[in-house]
């Protein structure tokens, strides 16, 4: 089992960025795949991209690329979401999310969530 904490939600002005932050613990972070997903209001959750276990490959959705980065640091057991040019629809409460493989993080049916940090974008 692994427990997972976010982290670096807050408020930002539309064109700037911000770094989430994913701690785990509990168990051997570098064994999981990881991912970010996120909700807004009165949507559903959306996958947002997905990493290996070692970092090598990553995967992101078509709405976020060029803009996200996902990252991990394996020594420090976290993983990370670097975000830039943000707009006011990035707006939403981001999850993490762990699983053994990564085609269970892009399908979304991870083993393991956080419980989010919001992230505000002003116009």
């Amino acid at each position: 089992q692994v427990q997972l904490v976010e982290s670096g939600g807050g408020l930002v002005q539309a064109g700037g960025s911000l770094t989430l932050s994913c701690a785990a613990s509990g168990r051997t972070f570098s064994s999981y795949a990881m991912g970010w997903f996120r909700q807004a209001p009165g949507k559903e959750r959306e996958f947002l991209g997905a990493i290996t276990r070692s970092g090598g490959s990553t995967y992101y959705a078509d709405s976020v690329k060029g803009r996200f980065t996902i990252s991990r640091d394996n020594a420090k057991n976290t993983l990370y979401l670097q975000m830039n040019s943000l707009k006011p629809e990035d707006t939403a409460v981001y999850y993490c999310a762990a699983a053994q493989k990564l085609h269970e993080i892009v399908v979304m049916t991870p083993d393991h969530w956080g419980r989010g940090t919001q992230v505000t974008v002003s116009s």
